[in-house]
């Protein structure tokens, strides 16, 4: 590969903090970035999927589980390293809309979006400082249309596509470029039961112009490329990773 393009690329230097790196699409992201060159701290609630440097965290818990995993990263990397931040922790317990009561609802909500926020208003700024960061946020096909019980998981997740334009035009002057990324329907442990219904499985695989489910390594090469200097004109956006299931 040309130098030039390979620097594109090129993740060396850089210190990563992703959330929801114990299973599926956070943990390939992490493996994406880390192999790309980057420092990465891996977030998730599984310690043992984590690895030995992982941060152990359930961000159900409120912003103040946020603030905790930030002050946790910067102790071990320093308050000023983290230039990559990737919001991926999700829940989606799916009960239907009757069923949800308050405790549910902000549970939801805390993960999904004021997680994604408050690690937002802790990293931006300091990114902004710098003059150069990369925040890439986890949305899903649900924060655009409803299918599956898509209650208060459908709401975090349209607030997600709105954050992620919010934060693109705080920052994006100084440097950092804010996008999301929108899954298909992605073979993951937090999909299981949709999988589990060969009817909706199919279905799913028909819509989609590949004819195919999503694996989580679908999202390594966009991941380092918005992560990296090849996408220092790209912010603002979704990027839809999902066969083409949003356009059909």
């Amino acid at each position: 590969m040309n130098g030039d393009v390979a620097a594109l690329f090129d993740l060396r230097g850089r210190t990563a903090l992703v959330t929801g790196a114990s299973s599926g699409i956070g943990a390939a992201v992490a493996d994406a970035l880390e192999g790309a060159g980057a420092t990465v701290l891996r977030a998730g609630r599984n310690r043992d999927r984590l690895g030995p440097n992982g941060i152990s965290v359930d961000l159900a818990s409120g912003t103040d589980a946020a603030r905790e995993l930030a002050a946790q990263a910067d102790e071990r990397v320093g308050e000023h390293a983290v230039g990559i931040l990737v919001n991926c922790a999700g829940t989606n317990p799916r009960p239907p809309l009757d069923d949800i009561d308050d405790k549910l609802y902000h549970d939801i909500l805390a993960v999904n979006l004021d997680a994604a926020f408050t690690l937002g208003q802790v990293y931006g700024p300091r990114m902004a400082e710098r003059g150069w960061g990369r925040i890439i946020n986890v949305a899903s096909t649900q924060a655009h249309r409803a299918f599956g019980n898509s209650g208060v998981y459908g709401i975090a997740k349209a607030g997600i596509a709105g954050l992620t334009r919010s934060q693109s035009e705080a920052w994006a002057p100084r440097g950092v470029c804010v996008n999301s990324l929108t899954p298909g329907l992605v073979v993951t442990p937090m999909t299981a039961a949709v999988l589990a219904d060969e009817a909706r499985s199919a279905y799913f695989r028909a819509r989609a112009h590949t004819r195919t489910l999503g694996e989580p390594r679908d999202f390594a090469a966009v991941a380092v490329f918005l992560a990296g200097e090849g996408s220092r004109f790209v912010t603002g956006q979704n990027l839809c990773v999902d066969g083409g299931l949003s356009v059909t």
